[in-house]
């Protein structure tokens, strides 16, 4: 089918119906990225991972989306990073192409060509148009190990192969989040549906990551879909706050990658009236959006490569935001607390040490901490608690660790995972 064919399949199936409406997303049975409206997608194998598991995979939207993006704050970027920060500035974007197993990143201006060939394939593939600007309406993200080239030969033939298994639906989307993923054990997904001005909105997201996670993106590639109409500088401002309350609170080794990027693309197909001022249509969206993209962080923790559960710290009474984010980043990040939780170690001292390591203003007589709704620690003394109901907590699935620094009012979050042998073991045998 011609990209044409799939513009005109696209339009016909219509805008808002205002009839009846899904209640989120228990009813419905496309739980994927293609779930919104205008959207198709495919995720095939290549022969870039020994495995010959998906991939390579291809995100469409054939009548044009207004697209955001957020990438890695890492001085050292992949190609794929570089070209598509120059492409997602266009008005509309058809596609994304995407492949897993090889990073494209420190491949100098041989990567550089790759990744805008692998654009350059996708639109011709796609017949978006015979215009040499039609390449920069594709973007292009990377994940894998760095240092490769890529196989360009089996990219052009995925290329090919994937664009001929366009569909818009569930299978599709699972075959797309099967593409982009290297360590993960599992897909990521998460969907959200709501009302704007009488019309249903859905958006929907897929996410991989396991490894190498720090705050500000994290081995991280995040593709989002939404049928909801909204201005390109809107639909931005909405997807930088969202990662930064989400995917950016997460930490797994603390170490980022050269890769990470997350794309929203919005195609306007709901049928609501544009969302164009930060009005409460807008702040519907953004929330919506919000917590899409914190259910798409958890669960990266959960599949942290060898995690096995995750916690939330939270930091409160700090003197300044930036105070309470250093102490929950040193706090999620400290191997001692990490090998504590995956023991089911209700061992406070680990976590009060790393509050009190990295130089953020605390007042060590108002200084305490719980775990969960238990006080382990309260005003720089040791509290009375019962250590077996407490390591029932950790050993839960997720838990909370809360501290008050005793020298503020401010606050932060961030997640975490534990460490276990079975991430040594994982990092230790990747490349070979």
């Amino acid at each position: 089918m011609t990209f044409v064919a799939l513009k005109r399949r696209i339009i016909l199936k219509g805008f808002c119906d205002s009839g009846s409406f899904l209640p989120m997303d228990k009813t419905m049975k496309n739980k994927t990225i293609t779930s919104p409206k205008g959207f198709l997608a495919a995720g095939v194998p290549c022969g870039i991972k020994k495995s010959g598991k998906n991939d390579l995979g291809l995100l469409v939207c054939p009548t044009g989306a207004k697209a955001a993006a957020v990438f890695t704050t890492n001085k050292i970027v992949s190609a794929a990073v570089t070209v598509c920060k120059r492409h997602v500035k266009n008005p509309r974007i058809s596609a994304v192409v995407v492949n897993s197993g090889n990073a494209n990143a420190c491949t100098g201006e041989k990567g550089i060509k790759n990744a805008i060939a692998m654009c350059s394939k996708t639109a011709k593939e796609l017949k978006i148009d015979n215009r040499q600007s039609s390449i920069e309406n594709v973007l292009v993200a990377s994940t894998g190990i760095i240092g490769e080239h890529l196989p360009m030969q089996n990219i052009y033939a995925g290329i090919e192969k994937a664009a001929l298994q366009l569909s818009d639906s569930s299978k599709a989307g699972l075959d797309f989040a099967m593409a982009i993923m290297t360590t993960d054990t599992r897909p990521k997904q998460a969907v959200r549906v709501l009302e704007i001005s009488g019309c249903k909105v859905t958006i929907a997201g897929t996410v991989k990551g396991a490894g190498m996670i720090a705050p500000n993106m994290a081995t991280t590639l995040c593709f989002i879909t939404t049928d909801a109409a909204i201005s390109k500088l809107l639909l931005a401002g909405a997807l930088k706050s969202a990662i930064g309350d989400s995917l950016n609170r997460l930490t797994v080794d603390g170490h980022q990658s050269t890769n990470d990027t997350a794309i929203i693309l919005a195609s306007g197909l709901a049928g609501n009236r544009p969302i164009v001022s930060k009005c409460p249509r807008y702040k519907k969206f953004a929330k919506a959006l919000g917590e899409l993209c914190d259910d798409l962080a958890r669960q990266m923790a959960l599949d942290a490569e060898g995690a096995t559960r995750m916690f939330k710290v939270v930091v409160n009474s700090a003197a300044t935001k930036a105070d309470a984010a250093k102490a929950c980043r040193a706090i999620a990040d400290y191997p001692l607390v990490k090998c504590a939780v995956h023991g089911g170690d209700p061992n406070w001292g680990r976590i009060i040490c790393a509050a009190g390591s990295v130089g953020v203003k605390l007042n060590p007589e108002k200084l305490s901490c719980k775990i969960g709704q238990i006080t382990v620690f309260k005003n720089g003394k040791p509290a009375k608690f019962d250590p077996g109901k407490v390591g029932k907590i950790i050993m839960q699935t997720e838990h909370t660790i809360t501290v008050d620094l005793g020298a503020g009012k401010a606050s932060d979050f961030c997640y975490g995972c534990d460490l276990s042998a079975e991430y040594v073991r994982i990092n230790a045998d990747y490349h070979t």
